[in-house]
């Protein structure tokens, strides 16, 4: 699979021509033009190939109604933010292609698909976009001599109850695809091979290298891992990686699920993501200056706290923060301990990173890597020492701050904390926290099925 890598005018030449191919020997018909929302899914519009080239799509771009960006998961208008309302009549903004990112969606029958920048104007870029917002840090990163690279090793619950059964059923007694813990077993994980294999073949055939994927510590629960690459390429490789899944373990018959913590008794998902600066030279820069990794880890402690909605995005992550659930549930640093939220893992050369371990698998991978950047630069700018390292079972340790332990909490705290408005724009931070609130209401106001099992009067 030939994919463009470069992002000046050879690139669009190269996507051009890479499309016309697709086109003349009948591999593409259609062309996905999307952009991740704030829950980081796929919005945007499907399009004939030939109208793509015939009317330069690629250069022109095309338009979508900005609630995209101010909308709930049922894609209801959410009242009360100042970039999008029906006082200002929901305008357009502007997707303007990104064409390093085209590539074939080989889940797809002869489909192509290309990631697009969301613009308010033809000079202006969206801020509230979560790639914009990642965009910028890794630009700030630059500015400092730096490339951040990242990967995100990904969990997710797979069914045979397919997606509409599912639905049909209140997502009520889903048949797992297993019968017992699979974390690691070869033979467990067998029943569930041709819906892995083909996803593996569909990502490798779309640009996106897997090292592997494996069962996890759920019944029916998945691991898949790709390489590390430039934060922006392996945030958008997440994000074709979840749509894969989810269509491809439709077209099986299945479902899948990122939610943090489906079912109570069921151990949470985590999207553990690990992250590195390198330089010009393409040198580990943590492994190469400890102070600029003691400083980077010390100002992504200090904020975590401070960004959490972006790692906890929604009431159902923090059903996820339990002792002995292999989530974090304190802000602590070690080496190579799975208790610990940073884990720094030290294998040398341009094997040593950190491990973030707090995320679940319902992030938006955009607005994770950009907070964690923004964090970690803000560290090194004001040398910013990380606590002590700590050693042994974090579950225990009393003495260590805790993860927030609700929604409300950690909006609360993102909200509050000037550094936050002054890292990534009173603008930003509003239009998000006003997000996070409303989503949080909905939440409370909800009857739930522990409710009535509870109260519901017993005779």
């Amino acid at each position: 699979m030939r994919s463009v890598r470069r992002s000046s005018s050879a690139a669009r030449w190269d996507a051009v021509e890479l499309l016309r191919e697709w086109v003349a020997s009948k591999q593409v018909d259609t062309v996905m033009v999307c952009f991740p929302d704030i829950y980081g899914r796929a919005m945007g519009k499907r399009f004939d190939a030939r109208f793509v080239l015939e009317h330069k799509v690629l250069d022109k771009g095309t338009h979508a109604c900005n609630y995209l960006l101010a909308c709930d998961m049922n894609m209801n208008p959410i009242p009360g933010f100042s970039f999008a309302n029906f006082e200002r009549g929901y305008g357009d903004f502007h997707l303007h292609p990104d064409l390093s990112s085209i590539r074939r969606a080989a889940w797809l029958d002869k489909t192509a698909l290309i990631i697009a920048d969301l613009y308010d104007t033809p000079q202006n870029m969206n801020v509230l976009a979560p790639r914009s917002m990642l965009q910028r840090q890794c630009t700030e990163a630059e500015n400092r001599g730096y490339k951040v690279v990242s990967a995100s090793e990904l969990e997710f619950y797979t069914y045979d109850t397919g997606f509409r059964k599912a639905h049909s059923q209140g997502y009520r007694e889903l048949k797992s695809v297993s019968d017992v813990v699979q974390d690691y077993h070869l033979l467990q994980t067998h029943r569930e091979e041709p819906l892995m294999r083909d996803v593996r073949n569909a990502l490798v055939e779309s640009g996106i290298t897997v090292e592997g994927t494996k069962g996890e510590a759920g019944i029916g629960q998945h691991e898949i891992n790709v390489v590390y690459d430039d934060a922006m390429r392996s945030c958008d490789n997440h994000f074709i990686l979840k749509q894969c899944v989810k269509e491809t373990a439709d077209r099986h018959g299945k479902s899948v699920t990122f939610m943090s913590k489906p079912f109570t008794d069921v151990t949470g998902s985590g999207c553990h993501i690990h992250l590195n600066l390198v330089d010009e030279h393409n040198d580990n820069v943590f492994f190469k200056n400890p102070d600029v990794f003691r400083y980077f880890l010390g100002g992504w402690m200090r904020l975590c706290q401070t960004f959490f909605p972006f790692y906890a995005p929604n009431p159902n992550s923090y059903k996820r923060f339990r002792n002995a659930s292999w989530a974090p549930t304190r802000i602590a640093w070690s080496h190579d301990n799975r208790t610990a939220g940073f884990r720094v893992v030290d294998k040398g050369g341009k094997g040593f990173r950190i491990e973030f371990r707090i995320p679940g698998a319902d992030v938006n991978p955009y607005l994770v890597v950009a907070a964690s950047i923004a964090s970690g630069l803000w560290g090194i700018e004001n040398r910013v020492e990380p606590p002590a390292e700590f050693a042994g079972n974090i579950y225990e340790a009393q003495s260590l701050l805790r993860v927030p332990q609700t929604f409300q909490e950690a909006i609360d705290l993102m909200e509050k904390d000037e550094i936050a408005h002054e890292l990534l724009g009173q603008d930003v931070i509003n239009h998000y926290c006003h997000f996070f609130r409303k989503e949080n209401e909905a939440y409370s106001i909800e009857v739930s099925d522990w409710e009535r099992k509870r109260y519901f009067e017993m005779i």
